[in-house]
């Protein structure tokens, strides 16, 4: 946050959307490097199954990655051509290596929250924040283009897996050496298949329904709107980041011994949820009131329609912070399959309101505001559906 207004003054709206639409493909591919495997390491029964579900993920990680990587280079143009992204074509090559850092993070991350090593992630980000931002400001005094975003975003990622994994070691949580034989490995894999089955669908849809007003805004109106809606997207994901993760990572432990334990779960995801309405109301409230003024004042002049796209951004912003105990809740009270079901219905709905806004008013506030709207309703529903499913999952264990 302190570093954002050095920076929206040194990169313009165009630099921050192409940055944007490489993070939008990113976040459609990223689920898929270890297939969230890694998210069910807190679930593990034992350490002896945490780390060879680790393993599993990385063994998958790796050979996704290759693959990704032939894949582009055999046909990475063409991809591009077809999204309507080829200024950012000549990168393609750096998504495997920003997917293979990806899910290393995502595995030591999961390793050290099954550990309740919350400490070390706080401590983690903090330093990758400030050397992420230090870098793109002292790199914007002399060539503030978005080759300089994308390749430290990707670097990013890579140091983010360093020092998680120095975190581990020095928390006494990796010991190292062989985790498992291959017939345990495989025996893994299928207890958890879950994950891979409804659960990567599910997340790499979400996310590609996350990344539409990008890449459409990007096609439709050009480089700079989508930047708008970068910068909008990225501040308005600040308490989420801040908050929403952090009570999301303590949650996702409690609640997975809750259900060891057999304790209650509809009042645990009813009270974290109110919680964290409240918490957001004020923060989220003031954006929707005063988006482009605060958006002016703060970043520069050149920003203010981002604070137009921010005010509405907010609305949907507000319940997907909310809802973080509930996606959460859902992989503990074996509700993936719903969740994946959900994103379809959520996708295909999202873009028929993209769709609709850009034929009906040719306005890229419009499709903002449809996207938002949409998008708040959505989650509404999603918290409603997962406390009947605790509420049901509860009643069933007596």
């Amino acid at each position: 946050m302190a570093f954002a207004p050095l920076i929206t003054r040194l990169y313009g709206p165009e630099a921050f959307g192409l940055l944007g639409i490489f993070m939008a493909i990113l976040a459609v591919v990223t689920p898929m490097a270890a297939l969230t495997y890694p998210i069910a390491i807190v679930l593990a029964k034992g350490d002896a199954e945490a780390k060879g579900l680790a393993k599993l993920s990385m063994l998958l990680a790796v050979g996704l990655a290759v693959i990704a990587l032939v894949l582009i280079l055999l046909w990475g143009e063409v991809l591009a051509q077809r999204l309507s992204v080829d200024p950012i074509s000549q990168y393609f090559w750096l998504i495997p290596f920003a997917m293979l850092f990806a899910a290393l993070h995502q595995v030591l991350e999961q390793l050290l929250i099954r550990h309740k090593q919350f400490k070390v992630t706080a401590r983690v980000a903090v330093i990758k924040s400030v050397l992420l931002n230090g870098a793109k400001v002292g790199a914007g005094l002399w060539y503030p283009l978005a080759v300089v975003l994308i390749f430290l975003q990707t670097l990013a990622s890579g140091l983010h897996a360093v020092l998680l994994w120095l975190g581990l070691r020095r928390a006494g949580q990796f010991t190292g050496g062989a985790i498992g034989r291959s017939s345990s490995i495989k025996a893994l894999a299928h207890k958890y298949r879950d994950f891979p089955m409804f659960r990567a669908p599910e997340v790499t849809i979400d996310a590609a329904s996350q990344g539409l007003p990008v890449l459409m805004l990007a096609a439709l109106f050009g480089p700079a709107s989508a930047g708008f809606y970068t910068l909008g997207r990225t501040i308005m994901g600040i308490p989420a980041g801040l908050i929403g993760k952090s009570v999301g990572d303590v949650f996702y432990p409690r609640i997975s011994e809750a259900a060891n334990n057999r304790e209650p779960l509809y009042p645990l995801v009813k009270k974290a949820t109110l919680l964290l309405a409240a918490v957001g109301a004020v923060p989220f409230a003031l954006v929707m009131a005063f988006g482009p003024s605060l958006f002016t004042l703060v970043f520069g002049a050149e920003w203010t329609t981002a604070g137009d796209y921010a005010r509405w951004l907010a609305l949907w912003m507000f319940f997907m912070f909310a809802n973080n105990p509930s996606v959460k809740a859902i992989p503990v009270v074996k509700a993936q399959a719903f969740q994946l079901v959900f994103a379809i219905v959520t996708i295909t709905l999202r873009l028929g309101a993209l769709a609709a806004a850009y034929y009906m008013y040719q306005s890229d506030l419009a499709a903002v505001v449809a996207f938002s709207v949409l998008g708040a309703l959505l989650n509404i529903v999603l918290v409603g559906v997962v406390l009947k499913k605790c509420k049901n999952f509860d009643e069933l264990r007596g």
